[in-house]
């Protein structure tokens, strides 16, 4: 072929053989300085690789071994530039905050129902028999009566426990078991209030130092008994041999010989260690195995009140009778089986409770006398009725109990109206209950009952036919704040 430019475009064989070794000559030198040039290039520093055309080397992640981890460094750095953060922004001001002096506002200053019932509890601390423990509150009080009962020999450890009574060292069962009967029922209808004073354990703890005790007077074991210790220590009055009455002395210092009484017929003592033993083990229902036997103890004791030997325990007594002698049974027999039934549901309480022509026909308790409208010790009637009318509110049992209960409705009525002057049973004067005795434990105990039906609203079911129905509420504060006043209470 012709080439128009001097030359032809046919190729020499021979020609195209020679160029083609050259060719392979020349690339092979190009090989051998690519390779020598790779050599050079691993031997030089990080700033003459970067100045060639080349890739540089990789670097390789620098680790560090904290034991049982290996992380990073450059991890471990961010992990400690943050924990410094975090304290700055957190653990610097909290630490500011709690070492910044505090100026700590004083706590309320106590109203004088809160002052009145602190003192009242710490009576009970003042009152305790038994060995102590270090945190009872009274400084000036130890260990005393180690010895009570330590000759008996169905009692393991003896008697030694539970309160003295009053100014002597006399441990009479039943006024003591009414008092922690009446304890918890405080706790039970006021459970919000103690905690708010701060006086919640405390109660709790003077309860169970009854409880505990009552639970030696009989076999709380067993679930059948023929007797309870009615009380420790004896008295006559001008007596010329050393007793508890013979030299008031300090319970610590006691070194006379100290009886044990026993009772065989104790219908209406049972029947109160009953009720203590079954209202307390509503209080302590948190403790579940504690509360069990309580009532299993209750329902023993209960037992023995009712279905054994029926009498006064205080009958023919000359260490008793002078001092707390019983005029009755009747009103712990409604008494104890209210509150059992509260404590256990079991309707045969409710039936014995509300049995026609029962306890309040044979104590005299329908009559509206006087004597037998005021809690007391010897006399529960009221309180009881009022218990039973609560249920009646609100669980409504109907038929067969409707009818006894709604007389104890009707009575507990009667009762309110005499409290507020509405009907003439006591005398008054200038707003105060007078009585021939006991005249502290009548006003305190006719305002706590008070209290309780205007906060179950038993006043209002009273006396919602007036033509004020919401009157009885004030009516029913303002002769609670009289009472209180009168026992040295300002009410707020």
């Amino acid at each position: 072929m012709h080439n128009h430019w001097g030359g032809s475009f046919e190729i020499n064989s021979g020609d195209h053989q020679s160029l083609t070794e050259d060719e392979k000559s020349r690339n092979m030198e190009w090989d051998r300085a690519s390779v020598s040039h790779q050599q050079h290039y691993q031997h030089l520093d990080e700033t003459q690789q970067s100045w060639l055309l080349g890739p540089p080397e990789k670097k390789k992640k620098k680790y560090v071994d904290l034991g049982c981890v290996v992380c990073s460094t450059k991890a471990l750095k961010w992990t400690a530039y943050g924990i410094l953060i975090a304290f700055f922004l957190i653990g610097l001001p909290v630490m500011i905050v709690k070492l910044v002096p505090k100026h700590k506002e004083k706590p309320p200053v106590p109203d004088n129902y809160t002052l009145a019932l602190n003192k009242a509890l710490l009576f009970f601390n003042a009152q305790k028999s038994g060995r102590l423990p270090k945190d009872n509150k009274i400084p000036w009080r130890g260990d005393s009566g180690l010895q009570d009962g330590s000759t008996l020999t169905d009692v393991k450890g003896g008697l030694v426990g539970g309160y003295y009574d009053a100014g002597d060292n006399i441990k009479f069962h039943f006024p003591m078991s009414f008092a922690m009967t009446m304890l918890s029922w405080s706790v039970i209808e006021y459970e919000h209030k103690y905690r708010t004073i701060d006086e919640y354990n405390h109660v709790r703890e003077l309860i169970k130092w009854g409880t505990d005790y009552l639970l030696l007077t009989f076999n709380s074991s067993a679930t059948d008994i023929n007797k309870v210790y009615s009380q420790v220590g004896t008295a006559t009055n001008f007596s010329t041999t050393p007793d508890d009455h013979y030299c008031w002395t300090r319970p610590e210092d006691m070194d006379y010989p100290r009886q044990v009484l026993r009772a065989d017929t104790a219908s209406d003592l049972g029947s109160e260690m009953a009720a203590a033993l079954a209202a307390a083990s509503i209080v302590f229902r948190d403790d579940d195995l504690y509360s069990k036997k309580l009532v299993k103890a209750a329902t023993t004791v209960f037992a023995f009140a009712r279905d054994k030997n029926r009498g006064r325990y205080s009958n023919g007594n000359s260490f008793i009778e002078p001092f707390y002698n019983s005029t009755g049974y009747w009103d712990e027999f409604l008494w104890g089986s209210a509150w059992m039934y509260y404590a256990t549901g079991n309707v045969t309480y409710l039936r014995k409770a509300t049995a026609p022509g029962g306890f309040t026909k044979h104590g005299k308790a329908d009559r509206m006398i006087p004597d037998l409208s005021v809690l007391s010790w010897d006399n529960k009637f009221p309180a009881a009725m009022l218990l039973l009318t609560r249920m009646r509110m609100v669980l409504n049992p109907g038929y067969p109990y409707e009818e006894m209960l709604k007389s104890y409705h009707n009575l507990t009525g009667l009762t309110m109206c005499s409290y507020l002057q509405r009907y003439n049973v006591f005398n008054w004067t200038q707003g105060i209950l007078v009585g021939k005795s006991k005249q502290l434990a009548k006003i305190s105990s006719s305002c706590f009952l008070t209290s309780v039906c205007r906060e179950a609203n038993i006043l209002v079911m009273t006396f919602s036919r007036g033509p004020d129905p919401a009157g009885p509420w004030t009516r029913a504060k303002s002769s609670i704040r009289r009472q209180c006043s009168f026992l040295g209470i300002s009410f707020r």
